[in-house]
């Protein structure tokens, strides 16, 4: 069960990898410089990269897997297995929360690079 939630955990760390860098924000390129606008595109995502989504996939793992296991502890206490209990619950909140912290991160990687632009004068359409 463990082994399988270090898995899930290490296939999300590598997806997550790198999305500020694949992220294109839709801006309204009419009059605007297409090799300076690359450029800023370039900075803004090295600022996005300080946001870590593997970092807050790990934070939102033991912090569901703690979770998780209190639960489950607790209704395996009625079913007469706390400790299968406590294993089951912490591998589906460990699950469960480094999924949202990716998810999370992300979308954070993702908000800076939008307001990067719009702070060096682009019309950023999305968002």
């Amino acid at each position: 069960m463990m082994r399988s939630v270090a898995s899930l955990a290490l296939v999300l760390a590598l997806a997550l990898a790198g999305c500020a860098q694949s992220y294109q924000p839709i801006v309204d390129t009419k009059g605007v410089d297409t090799a300076k606008y690359q450029q800023d595109l370039y900075e803004c995502r090295q600022y996005a990269e300080q946001v870590s989504p593997v970092g807050d996939a790990a934070t939102g793992g033991l912090i569901g897997a703690a979770g998780g296991a209190a639960l489950g502890a607790i209704v395996g206490a009625f079913s007469g297995g706390a400790g299968t209990g406590a294993a089951i619950g912490a591998a589906t909140g460990g699950a469960v929360g480094a999924g949202a912290g990716g998810v999370s991160g992300v979308s954070e990687q993702k908000r800076i690079i939008d307001n990067c632009l719009r702070g060096r004068g682009y019309n950023v359409l999305n968002n």
